[in-house]
């Protein structure tokens, strides 16, 4: 999608961080190694130890400066992560009361390079983008985006990006219903509730790109967003396909094995994802009450 650009945003909403690289991890990690797996499909158990060791990390290393308008968020990937968060803030602030009678609090939003300190514990750049329940924030690695394209096969395209973070505010929303202290954990396969939580997160973003474009800023009183194409909506879709755990393990030369699953298959996510484009309901997101997905 292409952000107006008249639109101003917050550039103290996001937070930067720079960590040692090769820096060590440690434990308190059980609940992050279901959620960091969003969008990799590794086994965190190399990633995410349970060890001791120190990690240095420095803050606000990230100079936002020249996100000043809707059209720096068109042309720098900070800038769009930064205007990204403020238009996911505007929608869900009025979407959450309205649909579920919860007031939204903002999540924490926290672009680092090569590892970072968390209340989930500490992770490396391999993780790929998460929540992290205890801090109530998301977590991304830029580098992550060039990953999209290069090792899973979707086009590194905005749309595309912006999925991602929407997918993680999804969690968020999924944290503040209290469905993350209530799922069962345990269970793997196509209809487990840990795949129906991230079909779900999917959902929520669908729901935030079909109506982003209404979502008006209210400083400059323009729509944060120009309604999206649908060679943009096809990106979304591409990049929901290529982190559907069929296609990881097939793209890791593994058989395709649906009892292992933990976040959906790629027709799967695509599908919850339409879901909310089109029906713009978390009535209608309620992966839980499905009977198949």
């Amino acid at each position: 999608m292409t952000f107006n650009k008249d639109v101003r945003a917050d550039t103290g909403r996001v937070r930067s961080s720079r960590g040692g690289k090769g820096a060590a991890v440690g434990g308190g990690l059980g609940l992050v190694a279901l959620l960091i797996y969003m969008f990799t499909g590794v086994d965190l158990s190399g990633v995410l130890g349970g060890g001791g060791g120190e990690q240095t990390q420095e803050e606000g290393t990230q100079d936002f400066s020249h996100c000043q308008t809707g059209e720096d968020a068109n042309e720098f990937t900070d800038c769009r992560m930064i205007y990204t968060a403020d238009a996911l803030d505007q929608y869900w602030v009025a979407a959450l009361p309205e649909q579920a009678d919860i007031e939204y609090q903002m999540p924490g939003f926290e672009l680092f390079e090569n590892s970072v300190s968390t209340g989930c514990g500490n992770a490396t750049s391999a993780v790929g983008p998460f929540y992290c329940p205890p801090d109530a924030s998301v977590f991304l690695d830029m580098g992550f985006f060039d990953q999209l394209e290069s090792q899973l096969g979707a086009e590194n395209a905005p749309l595309a990006q912006m999925y991602i973070v929407a997918h993680e505010w999804g969690h968020h929303i999924q944290n503040q219903q209290g469905t993350m202290s209530t799922i069962d954990r345990q269970g793997t396969g196509p209809e487990s509730d840990g795949v129906r939580l991230e079909l779900q997160a999917d959902c929520y973003a669908g729901m935030w790109v079909g109506q982003a474009a209404t979502v008006v800023d209210p400083d400059s009183g323009a729509t944060f967003l120009e309604p999206p194409t649908r060679e943009q909506v096809n990106d979304a879709l591409d990049a929901a396909a290529a982190v559907g755990d069929d296609r990881i393990q097939e793209g890791a030369g593994q058989e395709v094995d649906p009892h292992t699953w933990t976040h959906g298959s790629a027709e799967q996510r695509q599908r919850w994802f339409v879901t909310g484009y089109e029906q713009a309901s978390m009535a209608a997101c309620d992966t839980f009450a499905a009977e198949t997905l």
